[in-house]
């Protein structure tokens, strides 16, 4: 198997609001569109967004109707802290605070438009815990 390229999948009720959310605030383009549908990329990452509206005939029966509930589209990015102020000052409501976990993650999180939670994450508190162990 070559695998040349990803994406994750997404149904929402209105494309076009989690396009422009995605657009606006995470510096995604729009590669194809059509109706009920929309591919998103961004020239520095290996993951497509594709946004898919509920109910689309061209999606098997059993998942027409599935909404991107639970899942969570993750960011891995340099300065944490940066994004945070930048999204702040957007206007975009921050939905979990700024957290660090014990294992190093540091995160926060969004919802666009259509409730999917988009978390910016960075692995910083790895590094730190690992540099002060070893002094």
């Amino acid at each position: 198997m070559n695998i040349t390229g990803s994406a994750v999948s997404l149904n929402v009720d209105d494309v076009a609001a989690s396009t422009d959310f995605l657009k606006r605030h995470f510096g995604f383009h729009e590669e194809m569109a059509a109706d009920g549908f929309s591919s998103l990329t961004r020239d520095d990452v290996g993951l497509s967004v594709v946004l898919l509206r509920r109910g689309l005939a061209t999606l098997p029966a059993d998942q027409r109707d599935d909404h991107a509930k639970g899942l969570i589209l993750a960011f891995v990015v340099d300065d944490l802290e940066g994004e945070l102020a930048r999204l702040q000052g957007e206007g975009v409501t921050i939905t979990m605070p700024l957290t660090s976990e014990e294992w190093g993650e540091r995160a926060f999180q969004v919802r666009d438009p259509n409730g999917v939670i988009v978390q910016l994450v960075d692995w910083n508190g790895a590094e730190s815990d690992a540099e002060s162990d070893a002094a």
